[in-house]
């Protein structure tokens, strides 16, 4: 796998998708009872933005650094950008940090992360960031094949019975990844069936996806939701024209946390023919 997540972080996917996982992470904080995250692709957790990486590409001027410079937001946006705010001197915003990361700053003593990297250098990095957190488990080991290790959640004596699996892979083959994806979240809601699911995926061109959103939609699921941003018209396949976020069982009413903020990252981060949608394809009830 060539992927590195560090030539992209900050951007404007990044951005959708801590937006929409920091809202899901909200939603388990309300109730007393423990819960359980598990990424199955989490990278290294902690990403420098002056590096060489990030800065080859300068995918983060147009997404987090971008966003940062305006002024008032909805509060999913103002939650996200404090997140990341706590890992920065005031004023800057040089470190951003991953899906881990923000699920372990969120995650209070009674609840579980377990963090899946397959890559050894990024898996090494991982381990090395959660050194010392007992709350937080690393796995050097492939997500997906960590799902039938890993679920139903239980440690110790702990059951799990609330909580989220976050599926976040690279798609280096975009049309060989969708049935993975859909053989995982098979697998987990056999295993657990009242998880939340939260998968990101890549726009390049938008009949791709059909097929793959239609089957997840009827999967055994209360309800299905998908969250998205393009940031510039969908005519181009060799380019990353946006991404969203296809929440199965997601938490009740997480459309009205959302739906403020989409607008806004839409007019901050897109360019002309920039679009949101918000919309169940399995609705609740």
């Amino acid at each position: 796998m060539n992927y590195r997540h560090a030539f992209h972080a900050g951007n404007h996917a990044d951005v959708l998708k801590h937006v929409v996982l920091l809202a899901i992470l909200d939603a388990l904080r309300e109730k007393d009872a423990a819960f359980f995250v598990l990424d199955t692709h989490a990278g290294r957790g902690r990403y420098v933005l002056a590096d060489e990486a990030s800065r080859k590409t300068g995918e983060s001027d147009l997404g987090i650094l971008r966003l940062a410079d305006g002024g008032s937001t909805p509060p999913a946006i103002t939650r996200y950008l404090r997140a990341v705010a706590a890992h920065n001197s005031p004023g800057t915003w040089d470190i951003y940090p991953g899906s881990p990361l923000l699920t372990a700053d969120a995650l209070r003593a009674q609840d579980r992360l377990a963090a899946c990297e397959l890559e050894p250098g990024e898996a090494a990095a991982l381990k090395s960031l959660f050194a010392g957190d007992a709350r937080v488990a690393v796995h050097a080991r492939d997500g997906y094949d960590a799902i039938k290790a890993l679920l139903p959640p239980r440690i110790g004596p702990t059951r799990y019975a609330r909580g989220l699996v976050l599926i976040d892979p690279p798609y280096e083959a975009q049309e060989a990844e969708y049935p993975r994806v859909l053989q995982a979240l098979e697998e987990i809601l056999t295993r657990w069936p009242q998880a939340i699911c939260a998968v990101w995926y890549p726009i390049k061109q938008r009949r791709s996806l059909l097929p793959f959103l239609r089957k997840a939609a009827a999967l055994p699921v209360k309800s299905a939701l998908l969250a998205e941003l393009l940031v510039r018209p969908d005519d181009s396949p060799l380019r990353l024209n946006g991404s969203g976020m296809l929440l199965l069982n997601p938490p009740w009413k997480i459309d009205e946390r959302l739906s403020p903020a989409l607008p806004i990252l839409c007019d901050a981060l897109g360019e002309d023919g920039a679009s949101w949608r918000l919309e169940y394809l399995r609705t609740p009830g």
